[in-house]
């Protein structure tokens, strides 16, 4: 039995229609015709795209993280590694793709494993630059939980390296952010490394 396929996604039509509304005089600019076949609805599809994006902005990662929040006596490494990462750098609007690897340290504390996924799905859903992006991980994940250490480290491919400028289509940007334990600790710190270091290029 074939079932049907239901997609529902809501978006503010106010907004996504005055997008939509630049997207059409950009493509006019661009020496393209708005109103050919192709074309037609592609303003609305980028506005909502857009929007899709960049849906970081209407989410708290605070609220995430407390949102399932528990008291642990664990004191080790929680370390949540290969999370995927799209995000739009904020000077071209052309996406940045990679991977995060998030560690604490729990003191008292911890939060469930989807919720340091979502944290990053939440800063990175909105015009990012890499580094800033690493940072607010990290702080948010340190100001919520508290832990004795937060680690985080980002590697990236940036097409705004690789289609334009420069070119350069093989390059990785690799970014780290540390807290705690991570600092204070080089064993600590290697133990880290260790474990991501499979993924790391």
């Amino acid at each position: 039995m074939n079932e049907l396929y239901n997609r529902e996604e809501r978006y503010d039509e106010r907004v996504i229609g005055e997008m939509a509304g630049h997207y059409r005089e950009i493509l006019r600019l661009l020496g393209e015709d708005a109103d050919r076949e192709g074309l037609l609805k592609t303003p609305e599809r980028v506005a909502k795209a857009m929007a899709f994006m960049t849906k970081g902005y209407t989410e708290d990662p605070r609220r995430i993280l407390t949102s399932a929040m528990f008291r642990e006596e664990y004191k080790q490494m929680v370390l949540v590694k290969d999370i995927e990462i799209y995000s739009l750098c904020e000077h071209h609007l052309l996406p940045f793709i990679g991977k995060a690897h998030v560690a604490y340290i729990p003191d008292g504390y911890i939060t469930g494993l989807s919720k340091v996924a979502r944290v990053v799905e939440c800063f990175a859903r909105r015009l990012q630059v890499q580094e800033r992006l690493t940072v607010q991980i990290r702080d948010c994940i340190q100001e919520v939980l508290n832990p004795m250490g937060v680690a985080v480290v980002i590697e990236a491919q940036h097409t705004c390296m690789q289609m334009r400028g420069v070119q350069k289509q093989n390059s990785v940007t690799t970014t780290s952010a540390f807290t705690g334990v991570f600092l204070s600790q080089h064993r600590t710190r290697e133990e880290f490394i260790t474990l991501v270091s499979n993924n790391l290029r």
